[in-house]
């Protein structure tokens, strides 16, 4: 699973599809390919490696069709192979999918189609797919087929399908896994994410769980799973392609390290009053804000770089707001059997919005009676929408894995956070809140005073390069920043170990 786009519209169609596939490979790959529907039927091309690879195989061959599907795949069951890259085919080799996420039942399904007669070429679960919408479309029309073939998988999914039977349209849905649709003159998109589709377009239509959707290039018809039809406006995103560029900087992560004093700006942004005296949200969430003051605890779940912030978050929240606070992974929350009620309110951190564990957590807090609030950068996401109200950190997009600029732009909001409760609750005295308030204004002008230290950073680097063991510690506020920071180095570094520790345990 990675990376998908799906094309109706002009040709050359192979050229769009390519560049969708490139604008996604920030995400990882070790294959990619792509189906096309043209005169002859439909052609499919997989190649193992970069996508430069796929270029050439493609080189000398017209196409004159104009709908087409394509995916960069992560192996994730089954070897890197071509075999196991997608598209996937049924039988017939009529239809084609693309796919993210996993099928948990694939077993039982193979084994129930292998038994109709289905012949298997690959080791994926993806494959089940193509064969399951194969067997209900001899009984019924491609939609209607596909979205039975749905209702029989269990796990998460993100798929698109392309079939000779229905030359003008595509077929797209989701269920815990990132599907968009993209709406341009006379064409339309499905992706996995918004970079994918930016140079054609920026009006888009985020899909709900459950979501199916009929893609012509006259626009999307999109219904549940039940048939109900579902009425839902485009969006317009906020960024331009130039922001999901490297600008002249080596790699996304060293572009978004630079663009942290912009991105705690923006997420002050209309927020602080110049003279540090107010706080301003949007309505949505200021009428949730205000009542929030008013909880007993606040319980922060999130994962990795998020679960960081929140354990600032925790120290923040607690010493100036005097507001109890518990910080769960969110992986484990759901199964601890957590504690909550009507006087708890969950604060979700995530960067996408589409943090499957994340999500889930929301969810169930809900079911207990618990207000969610969103610490948030994407607009119209999953967790965005579903959770009572939002505090948007506008950082922009985050292409690079390792998170960087998210992390700072979420502790900004949760100091806003902070010195919003400590407010309404009248923890602090107007002069120490005001002088809080007017650090924070500061914090842009101190990320840049930071940046400008690049030098001296580079030199500390290059001394401890050989080095295989880091300890980074840290007390307070800095014992966050010190998981944190290991963590970094070991995104970006796998063959270097290295862990955050608390310094008063270094005894």
């Amino acid at each position: 699973m990675c990376g998908i786009i799906g094309y109706i519209g002009k040709p050359p169609v192979i050229e769009t599809i390519l560049d969708g596939l490139a604008r996604l490979e920030y995400r990882g790959y070790d294959s990619s390919g792509l189906a096309v529907l043209n005169g002859q039927g439909l052609y499919v091309c997989k190649r193992v490696g970069k996508l430069q690879g796929l270029r050439e195989a493609l080189k000398g061959h017209a196409f004159d069709g104009h709908i087409a599907v394509g995916h960069n795949r992560w192996a994730t069951h089954g070897s890197p192979s071509e075999i196991n890259a997608h598209p996937h085919t049924d039988c017939s080799g009529s239809l084609a999918i693309v796919h993210n996420g996993i099928v948990e039942n694939y077993a039982e399904l193979k084994a129930r189609l292998q038994a109709q007669g289905h012949q298997f070429r690959s080791e994926t679960d993806t494959e089940v797919i193509a064969h399951l919408v194969e067997e209900q479309a001899k009984r019924a029309p491609l939609a209607e087929a596909f979205r039975s073939a749905l209702k029989e998988l269990r796990g998460s999914y993100a798929v698109v399908l392309l079939s000779t039977s229905e030359p003008q349209h595509l077929y797209g849905a989701r269920s815990s896994s990132p599907l968009i649709v993209g709406l341009g003159k006379g064409e339309a998109f499905f992706a996995s994410d918004v970079p994918a589709i930016l140079a054609r377009t920026r009006r888009v239509i985020y899909l709900n769980d459950h979501e199916m959707v009929e893609l012509s290039s006259a626009g999307a018809k999109i219904t549940t799973l039940d048939g109900r039809a579902v009425t839902r406006r485009s969006s317009l995103v906020s960024w331009d392609l130039a922001s999901a560029q490297k600008e002249g900087f080596a790699h996304f992560m060293l572009k978004e390290i630079h663009e942290q004093p912009a991105a705690a700006e923006q997420t002050l942004f209309n927020r602080l009053a110049q003279d540090a005296g107010q706080l301003a949200f949007d309505r949505r969430t200021s009428g949730f804000l205000s009542r929030l003051g008013a909880h007993e605890r606040l319980v922060i779940i999130a994962c990795g770089t998020a679960y960081h912030a929140g354990l600032v978050g925790e120290y923040m929240l607690e010493e100036f707001a005097k507001i109890p606070v518990v910080v769960d992974l969110a992986s484990e929350f759901r199964y601890r059997g957590p504690m909550l009620d009507r006087d708890t309110t969950v604060l979700a951190i995530t960067q996408s919005g589409e943090t499957a564990d994340t999500l889930a957590g929301i969810r169930l807090a809900k079911t207990q009676g618990a207000k969610v609030l969103a610490i948030c950068n994407v607009m119209g996401s999953s967790i965005a929408r579903e959770a009572d109200a939002v505090l948007y950190t506008h950082a922009g997009p985050e292409i690079a894995v390792a998170s960087t600029k998210a992390y700072t732009s979420q502790l900004t909001a949760l100091y806003l956070l902070t010195l919003h409760l400590a407010k309404v609750r009248a923890t602090l005295e107007p002069a120490r809140w005001q002088e809080l308030a007017q650090g924070l204004q500061r914090l842009p002008t101190l990320l840049q005073r930071a940046l400008a230290t690049e030098r001296p950073i580079k030199a500390i680097a290059r001394r401890y390069a050989a080095a295989r063991d880091f300890y980074y510690l840290g007390r307070r506020y800095n014992f966050p920043s010190a998981l944190e920071g290991a963590l970094k180095l070991k995104e970006i570094c796998p063959r270097i170990h290295a862990e955050g520790y608390a310094a008063g345990e270094m005894k």
